[in-house]
Formats: C-alpha cells, sequence, structure tokens
C-alpha cells in the first residue's frame, strides 16, 4: 500500500522482540495509536512498517506508546549520521548480553543438576543448590520477568509468562521446602527441592533464543553492504575547470563528475567527455562489461574499468537506480508475515489454560479432600506448574533447525533460518537467474578455428590482447595465461570495431567482422562458414588476422553449467514450475530456454522487473522460490517465498537469501527443497509430541488418577518428566541426521 499525500509510510527497527507474539502485540499497539492507517511488524526483520497521519501522531509519539507495551522503536533516520551505526550497535549489545547470560546460565546449572540428581545425600545439598540456582533465576533470567509483568500489564501472556511462573514457583517452592522440612515431614510426604528444575529451564529457554537469533542472522547486513557499493566522495568539475573532492551528499543534478579507472560510479547520469567499459552486472547481472560512449548513462555502484570519463549527474540520493534496490529490499523483507508463530501462538492461549488448570486444582483438592486437601492440593498446583514447563516447545523448533542447517552445510546447503523451510514444502513456481544460476557467469572460449589449423600465433594473439580494455579480451589471455607475452609496439583501440597492434614488426587486427572488412582483410571460405555456424550458436566472434589474412576466429560465451539441465528436470519432474529471468537480449535468451528445456521465460529484465515477475507469479496463487547470484537480483530474492543465491555470486544476495547453495550446484536446489521438507516435518514432530506430553501429563499431575488408583504425581516425577520430554524433542531432532 503507498501513502496517499497526506500520510507517511516509514519503517522503523523494533527493539527487545523476544518472540512471533512480542511481535503481533507490538503491531497491535500501533495499530491502535490515532493516527496510524497501517502497521506490520515482521518478527524475521524485527522492523515496522508504519503509515500515519504526521498530522495526528508522530515517530515519537509511537515510540511512547510502543515503550509502555514492553518494547521499543528505533525512530532515527537512516539517512542521520552515525544512525546505522548506533543501531548496530544497540544489536551488537543485546546479542553479546544474551551470549553472556546463556553462557553463565549453563555454567552454574551444571552443578546444581548434578547434585540435584546424584548427589542429594551430601552435606548442605539444598543450600549449594539455592545459592547457585538463585543468579540463575532472577538474574540471568530476569527478562523473563520483565517479559511476563509488561505482558500482565497488558493483560496478554505469552512463553515469558510460563518460563517465569513455573521457574518462580519451583524456586519459591524448593526455597520453602529448605526453610521448613518440618512442615512436609510432619504430613508424612519427603520436602523434595526442584532448584535443578528452575535453572535449568532457564538455561534451555536461553539457549533456545540464542540460537534463534543467531538463525535470524544480521538482517541489515545486505542493506549496508548495498549502501557500500555507493563512495562516500565523488571527484566534482569546478567551474574553472579545476578538480574537487566533494562527498556525495553535496552532489546537485546537473554537477560534472570526473570518474577514474576503478572507481565505483556514484550517482546516475549521463556521458558528456570520455569512453570506458562499465561493470554493470550489479545491475543486469551479466558479466560482460558495457562500452560507454558519450550520450551513454551510467548508474550509481557500477564500477568503471580502464578508461575515464566525465558525466553529468541525472539522479542523486534516493532517486538512483541503487537507492531503489535498496528501497525494494527493505521493503520486501519487512513486508512478509512472519512464519514461525506456531509455538507463541498456541502459547499464548495455553498460558493461561495451565495456570487456571493449577488454580483449580488446589480449589477442587481444597473441596473434595478438607483432611489433606491442602497439602495435595499444593503439590497437585506446583506438579502442574512444573511438568507445563515450556522448554519442550522452546527446544522443538531450534533443535530441529540446527540439525537441518548442519545436514545441510555438510552438503552444500546453507539454510539461513526457519521461514525458508516453512515455505519451501510449498513451493510450486521457481524463478532462475540465467547468468552465474544457469550459466557459469563467467565468459570463455568455446571454440577456437585457426587457418589451415597453424596455431603459430597464438602467442601474438594473447600478446596483443593484455593491453586491450575490452572485457572478451579477458577470456582470450585466461584462455592463454600459460604463454608468456611478447612485446607489443604501436597498440591502437579502435572504437566498437576492435584492437590493431605491431608484434615483432608485423602488424596483427583483433575485432569484429567489421574490422576485418575496413581493412581489406581475406578471409577464407572454411572460416567465414564456420565463424557463421558458431554465431547462429549465440556465442560472440572474435576476428584475428595479419595485414593480409584472417588467421582464426575465436567464439567466446557464457556457458550453461553441466548440471542446469538435470536440476531442471529433476524440479519440473517434482510438478515445481520453471522460470528463468535473464538481461540478455530475446534471441540469446530463447536459445538458452531451449537447450535446458524451460518453457517460462523473460529477456532484458532489470533488478525492479525481477521482483515485479515474482511478485506476479505470488498474485497468480503461486509460492515462489528465487534463486540468484548477483546484486540484481536480491531485491527479487526479498520478494519470494523462499529465496536461494549461488554460493559463488555477491555477498549481498548470499545475505537477502535464506538458502545458499555454496557450490553454485542446481541440482542442489531439489535436494534443498526436500531437506527443508524434512526439517519442516521434525519441528511439526516436535512440536506434537511436546503438546501430547502437556495433554497427558497435565491432567496426571492435577491429580485426575487419585479417585481411580490413588495416584498422585510427585512433582520430582513431573520434573523427570519435563526433562524428558526435551529429551525426546532432542532425540527426535538427531533423528534428521540420518533421514535420507
Amino acid at each position: 500500500m503507498k501513502p496517499n499525500k497526506d500520510t507517511a509510510k516509514k519503517t522503523f527497527p523494533v527493539l527487545k522482540l523476544h518472540c512471533a507474539s512480542c511481535a503481533k502485540r507490538a503491531e497491535d499497539i500501533l495499530g491502535k495509536q490515532e493516527g496510524v492507517i497501517n502497521a506490520s511488524v515482521n518478527y524475521a526483520s524485527s522492523n515496522a512498517i508504519v503509515e500515519y497521519n504526521p498530522h495526528i501522531t508522530s515517530p515519537q509519539e509511537l515510540r511512547e506508546a510502543v515503550q509502555k507495551g514492553g518494547y521499543d522503536l528505533f525512530i532515527e533516520e537512516a539517512e542521520q549520521q552515525g544512525a546505522a551505526a548506533r543501531l548496530e550497535e544497540i544489536h551488537a549489545q543485546t546479542a553479546a548480553d544474551l551470549k553472556k547470560r546463556t553462557i553463565w546460565a549453563v555454567i552454574l546449572s551444571i552443578p546444581v543438576v548434578i547434585i540435584g540428581m546424584f548427589l542429594m545425600d551430601i552435606p548442605y545439598a539444598n543450600e549449594i543448590m539455592w545459592v547457585l540456582s538463585t543468579p540463575v533465576v532472577f538474574w540471568l533470567g530476569r527478562s523473563f520477568f520483565a517479559g511476563a509483568w509488561s505482558q500482565a500489564k497488558q493483560r496478554t501472556a505469552n512463553m515469558d509468562t510460563l518460563v517465569a511462573l513455573s521457574t518462580s514457583i519451583a524456586y519459591i517452592f524448593s526455597v520453602f521446602n529448605t526453610l521448613f522440612p518440618s512442615f512436609w515431614l510432619d504430613r508424612g510426604v519427603e520436602p523434595h527441592v526442584y532448584f535443578e528444575a528452575s535453572s535449568v529451564i532457564i538455561a534451555f529457554i536461553l539457549l533456545g533464543r540464542l540460537m534463534e537469533e543467531r538463525a535470524k542472522g544480521n538482517t541489515s547486513s545486505a542493506i549496508k553492504k548495498l549502501i557500500g557499493l555507493q563512495p562516500k566522495t565523488v571527484t566534482l568539475i569546478t567551474a574553472d575547470g579545476g578538480y574537487k573532492e566533494t562527498p556525495i551528499a553535496l552532489v546537485n543534478i546537473g554537477d560534472t563528475v570526473m570518474v577514474k579507472p576503478g572507481e565505483k560510479i556514484a550517482v546516475d547520469g549521463t556521458i558528456t567527455e570520455g569512453h570506458s567499459y562499465v561493470d554493470e552486472s550489479m545491475l543486469t547481472g551479466e558479466p560482460v562489461a558495457v562500452s560507454k560512449n558519450i550520450g551513454d548513462d551510467v548508474f550509481a555502484g557500477t564500477i568503471n574499468q580502464k578508461g575515464s570519463f566525465r558525466f553529468k549527474a541525472q539522479k542523486v540520493g534516493a532517486n538512483t537506480i541503487l537507492s531503489q534496490i535498496i528501497k525494494m529490499v527493505q521493503d520486501a523483507q519487512g513486508s512478509k508475515a512472519p512464519v514461525q508463530k506456531l509455538v507463541d501462538k498456541i502459547a499464548g492461549i495455553f498460558v493461561p489454560v495451565v495456570i487456571s488448570i493449577a488454580i483449580l486444582s488446589l480449589i477442587l483438592w481444597l473441596i473434595l479432600d478438607p483432611t489433606n486437601g491442602f497439602t495435595h492440593g499444593l503439590l497437585a498446583m506446583v506438579t502442574v506448574l512444573i511438568i507445563a514447563c515450556p522448554c519442550a516447545l522452546g527446544l522443538a523448533t531450534p533443535t530441529a533447525i540446527m540439525v537441518g542447517i548442519g545436514k545441510g552445510a555438510e552438503r552444500g546447503i546453507l539454510i539461513k533460518d526457519a521461514e525458508s523451510l516453512e515455505s519451501a514444502k510449498k513451493v510450486n513456481a521457481i524463478v532462475l537467474d540465467k547468468t552465474g544460476t544457469i550459466t557459469e557467469g563467467k565468459p570463455v572460449i568455446t571454440d577456437m578455428i585457426w587457418l589451415n589449423n597453424d596455431n603459430s600465433h597464438a602467442k601474438d594473439l594473447a600478446s596483443i590482447e593484455r593491453l586491450s580494455e575490452h572485457p572478451l579480451a579477458e577470456a582470450i589471455v585466461n584462455h592463454f595465461k600459460s604463454i608468456p607475452p611478447a612485446t607489443v609496439n604501436e597498440f591502437e583501440s579502435i572504437t566498437g570495431k576492435g584492437i590493431k597492434a605491431t608484434v615483432d614488426g608485423n602488424l596483427y587486427y583483433a575485432g569484429n567482422q567489421q574490422l576485418m572488412n575496413d581493412n581489406n582483410i581475406v578471409i577464407d571460405k572454411y572460416i567465414e562458414h564456420e565463424a557463421q555456424k558458431l554465431a547462429n550458436g549465440f556465442k560472440t566472434i572474435v576476428w584475428f588476422a595479419d595485414r593480409k589474412n584472417v588467421l582464426a576466429v575465436i567464439a567466446i560465451a557464457d556457458k550453461i553449467k553441466e548440471t542446469s539441465k538435470e536440476a531442471i528436470q529433476q524440479l519440473q519432474t517434482a510438478g515445481i514450475e520453471v522460470h528463468m529471468l535473464t538481461g540478455d537480449n530475446g534471441a540469446t535468451a530463447k536459445h538458452i530456454a531451449s537447450e535446458i528445456g524451460v518453457n517460462h521465460y523473460k529477456a532484458e529484465v532489470l533488478p525492479a522487473q525481477k521482483a515485479a515477475y515474482v511478485k506476479e507469479l505470488q498474485n497468480r496463487g503461486k509460492v515462489v522460490a528465487m534463486v540468484g547470484d548477483g546484486i540484481n537480483d536480491s531485491a527479487a530474492l526479498a520478494q519470494a517465498d523462499l529465496s536461494i543465491a549461488m554460493g559463488k555470486g555477491s555477498d549481498i544476495a548470499m545475505d537477502v537469501a535464506k538458502m545458499t547453495i555454496i557450490s553454485s550446484d542446481l541440482t542442489k536446489i531439489p535436494e534443498a527443497i526436500k531437506l527443508s521438507v524434512q526439517t519442516v516435518r521434525t519441528i511439526r514432530q516436535n512440536l506434537f509430541w511436546a503438546f501430547i506430553y502437556n495433554l497427558i501429563g497435565i491432567p496426571v499431575a492435577a491429580g485426575i488418577l487419585f479417585p481411580i488408583n490413588g495416584f498422585l504425581l510427585n512433582p520430582m516425577i513431573a520434573g523427570a518428566a519435563m526433562a524428558l520430554s526435551s529429551v525426546s524433542v532432542v532425540t527426535n531432532s538427531l533423528r534428521l541426521r540420518w533421514t535420507k
């Protein structure tokens, strides 16, 4: 939804989110504020997209409302100096604090568990466990109590509520039993303590959150790298013809900018003087640099190669194509609904139900058993809260993800988070970028035809191509890299046609057929026939000649990967519709599509069109996976339901993508989808058993069997059952390792 002229639409990072229900709560708070038209909070990216009327409310007022709910908004504009660095610092401090608390919770919980399980008879066992578990519960686990209190003030509940209740009840009950054991001994009951249950719960849940944070990753890193493509300063041409180093923020439309060899272009504009080749792969994805002459457009973030030129700035700041790509990535990442909500959604209902059952158990015991009702009722209430511990729920997802990610890594598949696992099993359309995904992404010599099979002039060809600025020259130089160069004289670049140079007194030409015709070079019929065949195969032809005759024709192309066709067949067999997108021309796209067996393709596609193509498929009801390797694919990758990057591509594509194929082998994609399906199945199994355990365990803990056979579950057994539920979840996750 685009904001109208009376509204503003902004993205704010949200701080202090602990779970998907936190994101939902923050979204509800924002949505209820006066002047807010629409609000969406994404837990995966920790961003809020808010459309509001600036005449009615402001970012500061929105922040104050969110703070009352226990969360926070980072409202500094991204453009403000140091704002991004401050946000990064906040995230780093939060992650470091979580890691430190997790480590200390585990360190302090280990001796408590050892004493509670095996050394209960040592002197002062209860007191030692009390001392060790106190900092775990009330210092290292303070965030759970703070979160539970914030939820309680809003009359809601989440996982924090359940953790805080179960740990505090177990802790208080244990302290009471340590200080007043005679209360139970006089009633014929053994005064057990459950310090290990309270501390282990905190340690396990902290560990689960740490794993989740790592899985989510640094969602801002892709944006940071995109912004890093834009240089901080530019060289402006002053009115008197001099040079002035100027911050990019001060560049205005109409300014003349000087670009030297190897520099990044800072803003969009039109060349007014000079000639060069510009690497535009970040826009088009095509590996061959583009020749740029007077009147041609250049774009921010692209890289100038060997030549120098001047251009007039036409688009600056937020209007450049690079800035638009950055905005599209931000929007696509922020607009996705959180996928991993199941546990927290159910916990929102589960927590008050458990509390109600625990209190009801005490009340019913008091009513139905006037003699021992308080003793049995109190035990039943504590047992219900202990057995309903969310350990298994908290571990169900992260353990399966960790095992799935490990298994994927062994196979060369990096899986970033649970969102990709959730969507992978539903994928029914996959969009493949051509260059670097289906093809190698690098021009290479595919054919070389020498006149009369005489390649004695190979050294001369390699030597003159070493001096050429043309990107195709690199393919020839790499092909002959083992041949030592000869001395080249009188080298000349002929714009749009090729080069000529003298080697050992002999004149040579290398370039297109027009260069041959202009210099009356004789073309052998066989060579001409072979060149035509190669050109018909959609390969670029380089002609090499001396002053009289064509000596060779060289065919250069971006080769199709050996595994591409097989991978596409596997996807189609699995019922997945395959689409190909490319920035290349229509004829080449049609040829490649027919070679690999793809029926749906689109040529001459720009980054915005790639993202729009994915969105169009989604609007048709498709669950879309996007596979790419370049910066130009990043917006489409962010838009897709499942994003997959080729490992030999750009860091930005890999940061945006939810999966990365390290080897860039397309056959890994069907394997990745299968692995994702298996991992999701394991997560659902874990959640099923975690909830079944609670559905059976809670009524038994409440004493439902006592009227039937006199059985009342001991809290100690409840603690063991709680631990067993966690072990069963972890074991089931580990089983995923051996699933084929």
